[in-house]
C-alpha cells in the first residue's frame, strides 16, 4: 500500500498522520508521496507530510530537500535556508547546483545578499556553466554595484 493510499485512509478515520504509520516508509517514498500531493494541489496535507517527515528523519537529503522547497512555496525563508545549508552540508562536494540555487533565492527572499552571493560564489566554482547560477551572479553582482553606488552618493 503506498503513502498516499495510507493518508486517505488515515483521514478518512480521522487519524490523520501518526508518527508509527509514517515511519514505515522511507524518506525517498515520503518525498515522493509529496511531490504527488504538490502536484495535485493538496499542500495542507504536503506541508503536514513534510513536517513529519523531517521530524522522523532529520538528517535525511530526501527530506531536507523536499522540507526546504516546501519552505520556499511557503514562503518561510529562514527555515528554507536552515534546511537547505544543513543539506548542504551533508552533500559536500556532491550538491546538486538546484540545491545551491534555491538557498540562493531563499537568501535573496530572505535580504541577505552578501550571504546569497557567498554560495553563487560556492556554486560557480563547483558548476561554472551553470546558467542560473551564472544570472544569480549577475544580479546580485548589480545589485552589489547599485547599493555600493547609492552609498557614496550619501
Amino acid at each position: 500500500m503506498s503513502l498516499i493510499q495510507v493518508l486517505m485512509d488515515q483521514a478518512a478515520t480521522g487519524s490523520l498522520l501518526q508518527p508509527h504509520v509514517i515511519s514505515r516508509f522511507t524518506p525517498a517514498e515520503i518525498r515522493e508521496s509529496i511531490q504527488q500531493l504538490v502536484s495535485t494541489e493538496q499542500m495542507d496535507l504536503a506541508h503536514a507530510l513534510g513536517d513529519a517527515g523531517l521530524s522522523l528523519y532529520p538528517n535525511s537529503e530526501d527530506m531536507l530537500a523536499i522540507g526546504g522547497l516546501l519552505c520556499i512555496m511557503r514562503q518561510e525563508w529562514a527555515q528554507a535556508i536552515e534546511l537547505l545549508s544543513e543539506l548542504i552540508t551533508i552533500q559536500g562536494e556532491n550538491t546538486q547546483p538546484f540545491t545551491l540555487v534555491m538557498l540562493v533565492r531563499a537568501l535573496r527572499c530572505n535580504l541577505e545578499p552578501a550571504r546569497a552571493l557567498e554560495v553563487v560564489r560556492i556554486g560557480l566554482a563547483m558548476y561554472p556553466d551553470q546558467l542560473e547560477l551564472v544570472a544569480e551572479s549577475l544580479a546580485l553582482e548589480d545589485y552589489s554595484a547599485a547599493v555600493a553606488g547609492s552609498e557614496q552618493s550619501h
